[in-house]
Parts: structure tokens; sequence; C-alpha cells
């Protein structure tokens, strides 16, 4: 069944015409993955789907409905959450803070208890840390912390934004072990990612976004095999 439906998406900054008629969609309980250079609208296309950024023209759904009318807030409450690129954590905030920020909108104190244990248990280094300052850990634990706030809002659809940026490459293992994990636990993620070998590797299926324009859809195993993606993504001549 689909979750996420983007249809004919045309953004904007400015004059700068960013996604010229971006569709895709995302079925329940997928991981998919949207690869690009830099520049190509990977981000904007998070940030429309996110209700952060209005499009001009196009429409959103989850699950059916229409997006439109809600505010990027109220789509948390819809089962929308977003890791963004360079993390966003609140740095003046322990770790517990944090998490607890991501479910603010929630009022079950027993379901937030037991998500609490849940983030400990898939990030053992936020456990330890929990009392700590979060503008004083590593990039890797930053980014552990921004994926806990976001699975406290128990969102239906986790979208991901460049969540290998900045981390060794041993780290950058670990965290799409744990992207995984969630996904195996039954939430659907959209996943956009610089490093394609990995996301590929992790997803089932991709697309490849060129300059504000879906330009390939397929099989995450038929895009590692494909050879404009192996040349220009995957750096296999």
């Amino acid at each position: 069944m689909t979750l996420l439906d983007v249809n004919d998406i045309h953004a904007y900054y400015g004059n700068i015409h960013a996604l010229k008629g971006v569709s895709l969609q995302v079925k329940e309980g997928e991981i998919v993955t949207l690869i690009g250079a830099n520049g190509a609208g990977k981000s904007t296309t998070l940030r429309v789907i996110s209700g952060l950024l209005d499009p001009r023209m196009g429409t959103v759904t989850l699950s059916g409905e229409n997006l439109k009318a809600y505010k990027a807030h109220q789509l948390v409450s819809k089962g929308v959450a977003m890791v963004p690129e360079g993390r966003g954590v609140f740095a003046r905030l322990t770790v517990s803070e944090n998490l607890e920020m991501g479910a603010y909108h929630r009022r079950d104190r027993d379901g937030i208890a037991s998500d609490f244990q849940k983030v400990y248990e898939l990030f053992p280094r936020l456990a330890e840390r929990r009392n700590q300052v979060a503008g004083t850990l590593s990039g890797g634990e930053q980014q552990m912390l921004a994926m806990g706030r976001a699975l406290m809002a128990r969102p239906r659809l986790l979208l991901l934004d460049e969540p290998s940026m900045g981390l060794a490459p041993l780290l950058v293992e670990t965290i799409f072990d744990i992207i995984t994990e969630i996904n195996q636990t039954g939430t659907t993620i959209l996943l956009v990612e610089q490093n394609a070998q990995m996301a590929l590797h992790v997803a089932h299926r991709g697309y490849v976004l060129q300059t504000g324009q879906i330009v390939l859809h397929d099989e995450a195993s038929a895009l590692q095999k494909n050879p404009m993606v192996q040349k220009v993504y995957l750096g296999i001549e």
C-alpha cells in the first residue's frame, strides 16, 4: 500500500526553479532512497514533503490525504518526522531533554517512557550520555540523537537527510545498520544520501534526481547494476 505519494512537484527559491515536476512514491514498510549530486534537489524534496517549503504546483499525499493544509509542526502529529541535514540538535539541552522534544506533541506518558527505552536500546551510546549536553557530543553521537529524537514522535514516515555526512567510515556503517533496524521495526523511510553505495545497499527502491528532475527509478539492486549509476554515483568505470 502506498504511504507517500509525491505528484508533479514544482518548487522554487525565489526565481530559481529547484524542483521541476518531481514525482515519487513510498510504500508502507519500504526504505526508498533519493540519490543525486549536490544541488540536484534532494533536500528540497524533503523540505516540501515535511512542510518546510510550499510547492507552487503539485501535491503531496500521505495515505491518500493531501498534506497541503498542514504546517510542518502539524505534520509531526500526522506521522511525518524529519532528521535534517546537519543534525540540528538542541546544543544546550541534554540528550534526554532533546529526546523529550521529539515527543512534545504526545500525551501518552507510558508510551513516551517506553519509547525512551527503545531509543536507548537502539543507541546504547545515548543511554550512557543521557545527562550530557548535546553540544558536547561527537558528530556521530549527535546524528544518533537526531534520529532518536525523530523516533520519539512515533513516525509512520521517517525522512532522513544525509545521515552519513561528516562521519567516519566505521560510524557510517553503524548508522546504516541502525537505519535497517529501524525499518525492520515497521517504520517507513525516505532516505536522501550522498553515499549512493550505502544508500542502495539498504534501500528497497531508489530514485535518481538530476537538476530538479527524476531521471531514473528502479529497484535498488537494479540501480546498483545500472551503467550510468555506476559511473556517476558509485565511481565504477
